[in-house]
Formats: structure tokens, sequence, C-alpha cells
């Protein structure tokens, strides 16, 4: 397995493409709009991130193939609120693989550590917490 961090154009358009490879043979899934997810990571459009930071990464199998994504990120102001400094993760979706699915668990987690978080939050997403939140585990149904 390879785990890539967002660094680019190519590696953005891996990240929102993950779920695509990971959901096109599930009918009741729907794609959410590619801009509504990139606006979360640009500092410009989302205000959480003014005072903060956002990484992402891709995994990619042996063979090339996508296999899953994750976000972290965290807000200063926001972390100082708590007496444990916390960060957030997000956007994550992964194929069934234990290994693969603690690989992303575990680079955020170093991540978040790196820039000072003691704990680490999620599923959430960097803003508002109307879009992109929570984790849907049963009621799977036709849209």
């Amino acid at each position: 397995m390879e785990l890539i961090e967002v660094a680019g154009r190519k590696t953005a358009r891996e990240f929102l493409e993950v779920p695509r490879v990971i959901y096109r043979d599930d009918t009741h899934w729907v794609c959410p709009l590619d801009n509504m997810i990139e606006v979360k990571f640009d500092k410009s459009r989302n205000s959480y991130l003014k005072n903060g930071e956002s990484a992402r990464w891709i995994l990619k199998s042996d063979n090339g193939r996508l296999t899953g994504r994750i976000a972290a990120f965290y807000n200063r102001d926001k972390a100082a609120r708590y007496k444990i400094p916390v960060g957030g993760i997000g956007f994550f979706e992964c194929i069934d693989d234990r290994e693969a699915a603690f690989r992303l668990f575990d680079a955020a987690l170093s991540w978040l550590k790196s820039k000072g978080m003691q704990a680490m939050d999620g599923p959430v997403n960097p803003g508002e917490n109307d879009t992109f939140w929570g984790l849907l585990t049963e009621g799977f149904t036709a849209p």
C-alpha cells in the first residue's frame, strides 16, 4: 500500500475519485459535487481554516488502485477552548480492509499530533456542521 499526501491537482483529483471507485456498484450512493468538497479545504473560502490547517491523504493498493482517503484538520481557536486540544478527521472512505483503514487513521493522528493536537474527533469536517458530518450505520435506502 502507498499512502500519498494530497499536494497538487493530480492527488486532489484522486482524493475526489476515491468514493467513486469504492461505491461504483452501490446503486444507493449519490456522489457529492466536487466543488462542495474542495471548498472545505480552501482557506480563502472556509473560515474554519483561517486560523488552522488541513491535510489530506489517499491510499493506493500495490497495483495503484485507489483504496481509501482521509482528511485531518484543526482550528487553533477551537482547539484552545478545551483542556486537551482536539483536531478533527473526516472524508474517510476505505475499502473493507483493516490494515488500510488503520494506515489512514494513523496518518491523520500523526499529523494532528505534529500540530500540537492531543486528541482526534471524527467523523467531522472543517467548517460549519451542516455538511459532510456524521456516519451512516443503518438505513441504507434509495435516495
